[in-house]
Parts: C-alpha cells; sequence; structure tokens
C-alpha cells in the first residue's frame, strides 16, 4: 500500500536522487511509452504494445517477474491463496489476463481437465503461454485460451464461471476499464461465483505513471462495484503475504460470504487507524506472514 504520490515530481526527484542507475532505463520507457501513446487509438490497445515490446525481451519480466524464481513464487502464491479461499477442483475458473500462464499453469493442473480458461490481451504472451503448457506437461487438461480485445466477454455464456481471477491487471488499468469489466462480470458469474483483482492501493492522491501502473484507494473500487450491482470486500489477509498489491472479492449481493480472513474494507479505530479481525488497533504498516525460505527470498 502506498500513501504518497509517486507520480509528483518531488518524488521522482528524490527517487532518482537514491537510484540514479535507474534513470537511463526510465527515460528509455519514458519514450517508448509515450511513442506508443501516440501510435494507438486507446489504452487496450496502448498497453496491448507495451506487452509486445516487453514480451520481445522476455515473456516473464513481462508479467512483472524480474528472475524465474519470482515467477515461480508468484504463481505458488496466487494458487495457494485461491486454494484456501474456496478453489475446488470441479469450479469452472476464469483468468483475466492470464499472461504466460505464472499462476495458470498451476490452476489447470489442480482443476478438473477442460475448466480452466484464460484470457488476455497480448496475443504475444498467449504465445509465451502455450510454450508453459508444453514445457509444464499440462497439454491433456485442455485448457483454454483466448485473445480478447476489451473487457466485456462477449464470447462467453452467462453464468458460466465459479471463480474468476484477475492478478495484476487492474494495476494497469485506468478507471473506465476497471468499470467495463464491472459492468459485464456479473453476467458470466454463476449466483455463488466470485471474482478475485488485485489492485495498486494508495490512501493518498489516486494516480498513474506512464499510463502503466494504476494507483486506486480502496472504497473507489469498491463503490464502483456497488455502482454495477455488486458486493465487494476488501481481502485483508492477502495484505499479510510477500506482495505489494491488494485484493478485492466481488460477489453478487445474494452470494453466501466470504471465506477466510477478510473485511468488507479495512476497519478503523475511533482515531482512525486500522484494526486487526480482533478489533484491535494495529500499524499501517504491513505485516508479513511467514513463508518458505525460499519463496521469500525469490520475493524480495
Amino acid at each position: 500500500m502506498h500513501s504518497h504520490n509517486r507520480a509528483s515530481i518531488g518524488h521522482q526527484i528524490k527517487y532518482a536522487l537514491r537510484r540514479p542507475q535507474r534513470i537511463p532505463r526510465h527515460v528509455r520507457r519514458l519514450s517508448r511509452n509515450a511513442w506508443l501513446r501516440l501510435s494507438t487509438r486507446d489504452h487496450i490497445d496502448y498497453y496491448r504494445a507495451v506487452m509486445k515490446s516487453d514480451v520481445s525481451r522476455s515473456s516473464e519480466r513481462a508479467v512483472g517477474s524480474k528472475s524465474h524464481g519470482r515467477w515461480l513464487a508468484l504463481g505458488q502464491m496466487q494458487f495457494d491463496y485461491l486454494e484456501r479461499h474456496g478453489l475446488r477442483p470441479e469450479h469452472r475458473m476464469l483468468e483475466i489476463g492470464c499472461g504466460n500462464l505464472r499462476a495458470g499453469r498451476l490452476f489447470i493442473d489442480y482443476l478438473d481437465t477442460g475448466n480452466y480458461y484464460g484470457i488476455d490481451i497480448s496475443p504475444d504472451v498467449l504465445m509465451a503461454a502455450q510454450g508453459t503448457l508444453v514445457d509444464h506437461g499440462l497439454r491433456d487438461k485442455l485448457p483454454h485460451l483466448m485473445p480478447v480485445k476489451d473487457l466485456r466477454f462477449a464470447a462467453l455464456p452467462d453464468e458460466m464461471f465459479d471463480v474468476v481471477h484477475a492478478h495484476s491487471v487492474f494495476s494497469h488499468s485506468p478507471l473506465h476499464v476497471i468499470e467495463e469489466c464491472f459492468q459485464h462480470i456479473g453476467r458470466i458469474m454463476k449466483p455463488d461465483g466470485w471474482f478475485d483483482f488485485t489492485f495498486d492501493r494508495t490512501e493518498g492522491k489516486e494516480h498513474q505513471i506512464l499510463r502503466e501502473d494504476f494507483y486506486y484507494r480502496t472504497e473507489t473500487l469498491l463503490a464502483l462495484a456497488d455502482k454495477h450491482g455488486l458486493r465487494g470486500t476488501f481481502m485483508d489477509d492477502w495484505e499479510r503475504l510477500r506482495h505489494r498489491q491488494s485484493k478485492i472479492r466481488v460477489t453478487h449481493p445474494g452470494a453466501a460470504p466470504v471465506t477466510g480472513r477478510a473485511a468488507a474494507g479495512r476497519p478503523k479505530d475511533e482515531a482512525g487507524r486500522p484494526k486487526d479481525e480482533a478489533g484491535r488497533p494495529k500499524d499501517e504498516r504491513r505485516e508479513q506472514r511467514p513463508e518458505a525460505s525460499q519463496m521469500a527470498q525469490d520475493l524480495r
């Protein structure tokens, strides 16, 4: 969680002074993104071009993993969390922004044959996903991989999915793209289905960096879900993991309560400080749940 504006000039100057070795890479990224914005028609088209550029160098780095060990560890973290919070083999699952199957390979292996559906706006990263299927011996599980042009889910049937999952998708999406997803996600979810997504959370001013990284307040996304007839629940225990994003679960209003340690928004005491599950004030800094030593090392 971030409370400061990472897009402010002051923050960028301080960051550059602390890490001068990163300035050339940032300038190259700034120049590339400026050109891509000028040569594409909307955000989806722009981010598809960003992914094409990133995948050409490394499909694992394109999905946010700086090493193969981190790629493995982040996929395992996503799988373990969903398995603890209600995912079962018989569920039919849709993964939005499935990428090169960092977590998808684990979902495919766990779910009954044919129950995994992965979509992505990037055909290039879906090509890499096919390689992941081969490398991990998952072809016989018959996963469905499909490129999409938006988040309207027009080609998917009504009430098809028990579980929908989107990791590091809304952290790269402007609000109108998130709203498009909320407008249509309820149609493809079963009445008792649920949709988990991560996002970059801020308690300060909402902002974006290079049109790639977007920071939102929790209440903004909860209100947007409510606007479209959905119930959003802040998944507090996700923040105890070694991950910098936050998580919300969205359900139909009449669905069963969220499983696991979660709360509809972070509770506060009278002074406005966050509380733990027992109602005691706690430090705003993230608590870390112990992980296996190798995973902890890979996630640093």
